[in-house]
């Protein structure tokens, strides 16, 4: 009979119940074991201390982020307004829904499908209501919003860095946001993050090097550069 967590479990326990199911269990996959299930325990930990946060100043706020983050629709409008300042903010805009799409592609199908976690209870870990959002009916891990946010700021940030900070910070806030409202556990947001800072990257340098000879996102020269050096 499986001792194993259940369906849906943490990853962290399930991969270590997989991990100490198999045979010759040697010292060094002990220890991943035993580390994997700390870590399934800090993700709860993490949740219900988030949980008993009391920040009522925050809520409301929090919730409204987390609401309309969905579906990307900062990030989309950030991008619609960087397209309209010209050729550098078109690449940018580009950039950034690029990096969208191909992260949630990645994360909301086979990322999902694999990870299959069950969502947080939050009456258990008794968040409070006026928190609440919809509870997705997606499986938790990972974060879809927090991986789409960190790929929009790095790849935004990439192509126009005085934008890198704020965008950073909003998908910081965006991720926290989704373990405030009780939806996700903080490693479904910290994996979601790290998805989506790897995914933007690899989007700003596939962009960049497909964009560089293209006349419609590079700047338009008014002006020639006059010599004036003495004859």
């Amino acid at each position: 009979m499986s001792t194993g967590p259940p369906p849906g479990g943490p990853v962290e326990e399930r991969l270590a119940a997989w991990l100490s199911q198999m045979t010759g269990v040697g010292p060094a996959r002990a220890a991943a074991v035993c580390a994997l299930r700390h870590l399934g325990q800090a993700d709860q930990a993490g949740y219900d201390a988030v949980a008993g946060w009391s920040s009522p100043s925050l809520d409301i706020p929090l919730r409204e982020l987390s609401r309309f983050a969905n579906f990307s629709k900062p990030w989309l409008l950030v991008a619609v307004c960087l397209a309209a300042t010209g050729p550098a903010g078109r690449r940018a805009a580009l950039t950034g829904v690029a990096a969208i799409g191909v992260t949630s592609l990645l994360v909301n199908q086979p990322m999902k499908l694999v990870g299959d976690r069950r969502r947080p209870d939050r009456q258990r870990s008794h968040v409070p209501r006026r928190r609440w959002v919809r509870m997705p009916t997606s499986t938790s891990f990972p974060s879809g919003h927090s991986a789409s946010a960190a790929a929009f700021a790095v790849a935004v940030g990439d192509s126009l860095p005085v934008l890198g900070p704020p965008l950073r910070a909003a998908a910081a806030t965006v991720a926290f946001s989704r373990v405030y409202t009780g939806v996700h556990f903080p490693g479904d947001v910290l994996v979601g993050g790290a998805v989506g800072v790897i995914v933007g990257r690899l989007t700003s340098r596939t962009v960049s090097h497909l964009t560089a000879s293209v006349a419609w996102f590079q700047p338009t020269q008014t002006h020639r550069r006059r010599d004036t050096q003495p004859r």
